[in-house]
């Protein structure tokens, strides 16, 4: 095959056994690569109701057909997938820079990685040489801190590693696993899947050509969608970066802050991407193979945090921020940074700290539990002191904190239920779903959970397509349409950043899938792929008891706080009937029973007819 490297590698850490065998052209077409792939390789390898924490649970790595190649931010691109410890039902993540390419340079377009470490280990891999490494050394060390380690012991400062940090070895629900210093496989626990395994990185040395079919035409494609990098399209990513969404939503009644107690942010104005870029952003790279240069690097300048340096996006800087009630960019970047040397997701973390201030503001716990931390609102140091302890699992809270909002609020107890804002398990991500109504729908179907990624419903309501203060016929089935091209983008594995040059769409998407594989794809088949990787992944969750309508719902203050900011927003919040008519819409334009599993005329119209025992099961009432 071309592009493809036609092979997947088994990693047993128990036993010590390594072992390879051949991908075939037709799963590789019908599930593309990335998380389509990694996705059906999760079903086919594990067993119903293993626990995410089990050694039986396999831990993923996956690249794309165009992870390797020139292709613009395709080639730069590795996923992840696993259960996750965070929802129970699929977790995946995916991440650029230049780990990716690496890996399938190695010769490799998937590992599947199970078992655990006798002690803690890393495994490297030297294109067909494979071992397990001791990383005993490397305990607790930042992930910076073992990206670096690991290149000088192995004499090559060209080895890529993807790493975790001390929050996956203690197996933190919402760890990340890091690579390239600032780039994360970042929601839904994948770090701490790895931490359970023992196992601290995963480094490569990939010296193999990946070859495409058509190279003459491939080159031309190319250039085609760097051109259209130049233009408008990638002028957001290109300038002020993510965090141009804070003034936007912010005018929109939709900057979700105080733990959704507001829906706009007093100090929005210090903390916005204009304010980060002239004060405190430094310079601006990209990855390998792309045109775009998105990162924005920013260092603080002076104050107490003097030479502090993250990459900052906008959903962490809103997590740690307005969401928190916090103004201070200084305090924000410095929280990124301990962010990033813990290895935790950087949403989820100021999703959880919000958490705990709305609980200590309401007196769900107290000064002695925090082990004297005032979290308060707008204290910056009280934020950045408890994401020490969340960590390390330090105290009481820091360990309940690190389970993630669903599990801390069982933990704590009483109210605290009320302020944990999350879908199936994990962490809303920067919205106010109050008042973007397309995204309280399309977030709440989302088999990762709460996710802005896995269907992009909050667009029609930012770009005022749609009444974003209602829901109603017709909603569904723009999620759905979404999901399937944002589940091929990601099997693909191009950045989502990179969508709007791909301006015929779908067709664009399978031009480029052929001529980089030399496997005839059609706009057809292309959809078609993107609507069974959906319907496997709700079988999945469904065969792990978190697949049917009672799963797809939203936080009770998403349903009972209406919005108190004056302006057109307030008084609005999600009401059950509007929500319940929504999830309907969505089902039927799904194929789907009113109970939101896939039906079996359905399964085999996507070509899974063989796992529909899944789905009946689960309408006579099993999981």
């Amino acid at each position: 095959m071309y592009a493809y490297a036609g092979k997947i590698l088994r990693v047993d850490l128990t036993t010590g056994k390594i072992s390879t065998e051949p991908l075939t052209e037709e799963l590789a077409k019908q599930y593309i690569g990335g998380i389509g792939l990694g996705i059906k390789l999760l079903m086919d390898n594990s067993k119903p109701g293993t626990d995410a924490y089990d050694p039986d649970n396999p831990l993923i790595y996956m690249t794309g057909p165009l992870s390797g190649t020139m292709g613009p931010t395709g080639g730069n691109s590795y996923a992840v997938v696993s259960k996750s410890p965070a929802t129970g039902g699929i977790g995946n993540g995916e991440s650029h820079g230049f780990f990716g390419p690496d890996f399938k340079r190695a010769g490799y377009d998937a590992i599947i990685i199970t078992g655990k470490a006798p002690k803690l280990s890393y495994l490297w891999i030297d294109d067909d040489k494979v071992q397990i490494m001791d990383a005993e050394h490397l305990k607790h060390f930042t992930v910076y801190q073992t990206d670096k380690t690991i290149r000088q012991e192995l004499g090559d400062f060209y080895i890529r590693v993807s790493a975790i940090g001390e929050a996956g070895e203690k197996l933190c629900r919402f760890a990340a696993i890091i690579n390239d210093e600032f780039r994360a496989i970042g929601r839904s626990g994948m770090g701490g899947v790895m931490g359970s395994k023992n196992l601290k990185a995963v480094a490569v040395r990939g010296t193999k050509d990946v070859n495409v079919a058509d190279m003459p035409k491939f080159r031309e494609f190319v250039k085609l969608i760097y051109e259209r990098m130049k233009g408008p399209a990638t002028k957001k990513y290109k300038t002020l970066g993510t965090p141009e969404n804070v003034l936007v939503l912010n005018s929109l009644s939709a900057l979700a802050t105080r733990n959704w107690t507001n829906a706009t942010f007093e100090g929005a104005n210090k903390v916005s991407g204009e304010y980060l870029n002239e004060h405190y952003v430094k310079k601006i790279v990209g990855c390998a193979t792309c045109g775009m240069r998105c990162d924005h690097i920013a260092v603080v300048p002076e104050g107490p945090y003097k030479g502090s340096i993250s990459r900052l996006e906008f959903e962490c800087l809103w997590s740690m921020g307005p969401l928190c009630g916090v103004d201070r960019l200084d305090a924000i970047i410095e929280a990124m940074r301990i962010v990033n040397e813990y290895g935790m997701d950087g949403i989820s973390i100021g999703v959880v700290v919000a958490f705990a201030m709305d609980c200590y503001e309401h007196g769900v716990i107290t000064k002695e539990q925090t082990d004297g931390i005032e979290l308060n609102f707008g204290n910056a140091e009280a934020l950045i002191a408890i994401i020490h302890k969340i960590g390390k699992r330090e105290g009481w809270l820091g360990n309940a904190l690190a389970e993630g909002v669903a599990k801390a609020a069982e933990i704590i107890g009483g109210d605290a239920y009320k302020y944990a804002c999350h879908i199936k398990g994990l962490e809303l991500p920067g919205y106010d779903l109050r008042t973007l109504k397309t995204a309280a729908l399309g977030f709440s179907v989302s088999f990762r959970g709460a996710c802005h990624l896995r269907n992009g419903a909050y667009s029609p309501d930012v770009k005022g397509k749609v009444n974003r203060f209602k829901i109603e016929a017709g909603r569904g089935k723009m999620i759905t349409d979404e999901s399937k091209m944002y589940n091929i983008i990601d099997s693909l594995i191009v950045c989502k950043f990179s969508r709007g040059t791909y301006y015929d769409g779908w067709k664009d998407l399978a031009n480029y899938y052929t001529l980089a594989t030399g496997i005839p794809m059609t706009v057809e088949e292309m959809a078609l792929a993107g609507d069974r990787i959906e319907n496997l992944a709700r079988l999945f969750n469904i065969r792990e008891g978190k697949g049917t309508r009672k799963n797809d719902t939203l936080p009770w203050k998403i349903k009972n706080v209406p919005v108190p900011d004056e302006g057109p927003a307030k008084g609005v919040c999600v009401n059950e009937e509007e929500f319940q008519v929504g999830l309907a819409d969505y089902y039927a334009s799904r194929g789907w029973s009113p109970e939101g599993i896939p039906t079996v005329e359905k399964l085999k119209e996507v070509g899974l007819g063989d796992l529909a025992y899944i789905a009946e099961k689960a309408e006579q009432g099993g999981n």
